[in-house]
């Protein structure tokens, strides 16, 4: 097959006067070449089409591929993950990965919350704040966790996040209010272990291929700092026995439910209790092949890189094939 591929390449944006906060989402060469690489050694051509500005020009000039392998996390906006899968559906240009609705749901992380609590998938409560009347109405009880609403990669997380009172809680929504300029979502504060599990595919047919525990140094959150530092502040440990299967349940509920296909995370927590709780969904997960979460989880479970591509591409390709046969019907 002959694959475009889309992506936000971190420099295209940092050469343009972007942050290295506002382009944190984004992905380095090396990231692209090993998807290049690896589609290749299954025997596809991989063409390297760039961010959403960069497609637009080659549709424009007519440009067409087999299947898009679509990473693009996009700049503005709570549909940016949507832009480049709602384009290409237009074009009926297959694509890897979920659809605009499931990106754009799973974005807005009190959306997404609601969608798994629908399903009976236990979750933290928590709330939108996106003014200082919205603030001052919140009744939840302490602690709490705030953060942006529709942010990735653990951006706008500090250790601020966790406020104790109505003063905190205050100072630190308008400040995710101002700087992210987007609503906060405060949160009932979950305290006990975190973990994040690694599905492929959709529906029925999707499976767990395995997840971690993610432990940080000095109990701080899991933000953007730790995430780029995680060999000098993180502990990735496999699965727990007396704990995999629960956390792989919860996370394929939450999967179904959010209806994310190909492949992915979710992120779960336990609360006080010591029940596991939906977090996050990731359906566009980072897949650098050394550095991000998907990968790393994949490995310990004896999955290589190439070898999890492989996985997300024959997803996609029979589910792609799937729908070209229900349309012509």
């Amino acid at each position: 097959m002959k694959f475009g591929i889309t992506f936000d390449l971190r420099s295209w944006y940092t050469d343009r006067g972007y942050s290295m906060e506002e382009t944190a989402e984004f992905d380095k060469q090396d990231t692209i070449d090993a998807i290049a690489g690896v589609l290749q050694e299954m025997g596809h051509t991989a063409e390297l089409t760039g961010n959403v500005f960069q497609l637009v020009e080659a549709l424009a000039a007519g440009k067409r591929w087999d299947m898009v392998f679509n990473i693009a996390e996009g700049l503005y906006g709570d549909g940016r993950e949507s832009t480049i899968p709602a384009l290409l559906d237009q074009y009926r240009i297959p694509y890897v990965f979920s659809s605009p609705a499931v990106m754009s749901i799973a974005l807005n992380k009190h959306l997404a919350k609601l969608v798994a609590a629908s399903h009976g998938i236990p979750t933290g409560k928590g709330c939108i704040a996106a003014s200082a009347a919205d603030i001052a109405k919140i009744d939840l009880p302490f602690p709490l966790f705030v953060k942006p609403l529709y942010e990735g990669t653990g951006k706008g997380i500090t250790q601020g996040s966790l406020v104790k009172n109505k003063t905190e809680l205050e100072t630190q929504a308008l400040s995710i209010i101002h700087r992210f300029r987007q609503p906060a979502i405060v949160e009932e504060y979950l305290p006990g272990r975190e973990f994040t599990v690694g599905i492929i595919g959709h529906g029925d047919k999707a499976v767990a291929i395995g997840g971690m525990e993610i432990t940080t140094g000095g109990n701080q959150p899991y933000s953007v700092y730790m995430k780029e530092n995680y060999l000098d502040n993180c502990k990735y440990t496999p699965l727990p026995g007396d704990i995999a299967a629960e956390c792989k349940t919860v996370a394929l509920q939450a999967w179904k439910a959010l209806n994310a296909v190909d492949g992915g995370r979710i992120d779960l927590k336990t609360d006080s209790r010591g029940q596991i709780c939906f977090l996050e969904a990731n359906p566009l997960a980072g897949i650098h092949p050394v550095h991000s979460d998907l990968p790393i989880l994949a490995r310990m479970s004896g999955i290589d890189y190439q070898q999890l591509l492989n996985m997300i591409v024959d997803a996609a390709t029979e589910r792609n094939k799937k729908a070209e046969r229900l349309r012509a019907h």
